[in-house]
């Protein structure tokens, strides 16, 4: 059995595929690319379990036929060869694969595709659409603020609301929080589902923003499909807490100055802050932003002044000068706001004129 397959579109994809698997695979299974060919398509699928990909390619075959084939060797292969037609011979008895390419021939073991674990259907699941370029944006701004903790479970995730016509995604790690909602979305369910970071980071990659995304959930899993290819990811089994909770509702103390300004100047002063606590403090006052930061251990110390808008009691107040600066990235905005009320309370960071249709707030803890 053989079919034959562009290098060039297959190295693509395959690349895409590989951020699925792990180098530490429960099953030797799970290091393989599924090949399953049927007619003129090659649906491609490799899974590590918790998250799936599967995307359909063109190929040249006499006959169907299912093979599951090392990773790490063919990407490898791919990746080394210029754009050609890439013929694979397959025997149906032991699975061993032979390459055939303008610069020769390699051989490798394949292994028994029946080995290779069922993909979650989507049969009876919810379904949304979303366009690929607000989803890449929502995701960008939030799976950062996502914790590293598993002890907690629910915030190595991130929180999908869906409210009838609209979606928000919520991040957090207890220092930091991130909220983005966006409107302008038919549906008439009303759901909350906690999405795994690597899911979200695997879809990121594989979407571009001409695409309309298919969002589909069920109890277990959440859907994606999009341009021949279809991205199942588990979700997270566990109760997100109330973050709205820790938002404060007044903030009087508001400063408003150029984002990008704003997070140079908060890299510099971080240079010389404490490795520990990243703590930058801002000393405000009518028209005048003093930021400065101290490392005591090394006799480290630095100020800055910048020229901003201010408005509210003079106050000073330390915040983690990374955790801002990672915040500040993420926005596109010229101008951004950050609302206070006391020196321990949460500051929040917004731009100064919100996107039609969306909104983005950003909490981050004080320093004390």
């Amino acid at each position: 059995m053989k079919f034959t397959i562009s290098s060039s579109e297959l190295s693509r994809t395959l690349s895409i595929a590989n951020g699925v698997i792990g180098t530490n695979a429960v099953l030797p299974i799970l290091e393989d690319f599924l090949f399953d060919i049927k007619g003129e398509s090659l649906v491609l699928t490799a899974t590590n379990l918790e998250n799936t990909i599967t995307t359909t390619l063109p190929v040249k075959a006499d006959e169907d036929l299912k093979v599951a084939i090392p990773a790490k060797i063919l990407m490898e292969t791919m990746k080394s060869l210029p754009e050609q037609p890439v013929t694979f011979q397959v025997n149906p008895d032991n699975f061993a694969i032979e390459l055939t390419t303008a610069f020769g021939k390699y051989k490798m073991a394949g292994d028994n595709p029946e080995e290779f674990p069922e993909t979650s259907s989507q049969e009876n699941a919810e379904v949304i659409s979303v366009p690929g370029k607000t989803l890449d944006k929502a995701i960008s701004k939030t799976v950062f603020a996502t914790s590293n903790d598993e002890l907690r479970l629910a915030m190595m995730g991130v929180l999908l609301q869906i409210d009838f016509n609209s979606l928000t995604f919520v991040a957090t790690d207890a220092h930091k929080l991130v909220k983005y909602t966006f409107g302008g979305v038919n549906t008439d369910q009303n759901a909350s589902l906690i999405l795994p970071k690597k899911g979200l980071g695997l879809l990121k990659a594989s979407i571009s923003p001409s695409d309309t995304v298919e969002m589909a959930f069920d109890k277990k899993n959440v859907f994606f499909s999009f341009d021949q290819t279809t991205i199942v990811c588990r979700l997270i089994d566990a109760k997100y807490p109330d973050y709205n909770a820790v938002i404060p509702l007044e903030n009087p103390n508001v400063l408003r100055l150029p984002r990008t300004d704003f997070m140079n100047s908060l890299k510099r002063i971080n240079i010389f802050a404490n490795k520990t606590t990243n703590q930058a403090i801002l000393n405000l006052s009518e028209g005048s932003l003093t930021l400065s930061s101290q490392d005591l251990d090394f006799s480290n110390e630095a100020t800055e002044q910048m020229s901003c808008e201010y408005s509210g009691d003079t106050i000073s107040i330390g915040f983690n000068a990374k955790f801002l600066s990672e915040m500040l990235n993420v926005m596109d905005n010229k101008e951004i706001e950050l609302h206070m009320s006391t020196p321990n309370r949460a500051g929040i960071l917004v731009p100064s004129e919100q996107e039609e249709g969306e909104e983005l707030l950003m909490l981050v803890m004080p320093v004390m």
